[in-house]
């Protein structure tokens, strides 16, 4: 596996233990739609939650979720959609983005970002 994947795998790794120890129901990991990938689905609360997850190994470049472009956001919007008819929810959701940065094998900053696609 290259190293990139590896890191992004480490960072979906980190985001999902960080949601459930808020509480969140993680229901899906890498779920695809199309040309798009939801990176975790959850639950907090009956709140339905797409995430996606940006890690990176250094933030010299920019912090990761800046690297979230609108064509981007349109998939994941797109996806949600889909999402909601598979599964036939229909009330709250919302969109949100986990932000990793790693340095070597420790955790340099982990945030999450609630509700930023709209």
């Amino acid at each position: 596996m290259a190293k990139h994947h590896i890191i992004g795998k480490v960072g979906e790794d980190l985001a999902a233990a960080h949601l459930e120890k808020l509480g969140y129901r993680i229901l899906e990991r890498n779920w695809r739609y199309r040309r798009s990938e939801i990176d975790i689905v959850a639950m907090c609360g009956d709140v339905l939650v797409l995430v996606e997850v940006k890690t990176r190994s250094t933030d010299l470049f920019g912090a990761p979720e800046l690297s979230i472009s609108r064509r981007k956001e349109e998939l994941l919007v797109s996806a949600l959609g889909a999402y909601m008819q598979h599964i036939g929810h229909d009330w709250a959701y919302r969109i949100d983005v986990i932000s990793v940065v790693l340095h070597g094998d420790e955790v340099q900053s982990l945030t999450h970002f609630e509700n930023v696609v709209a």
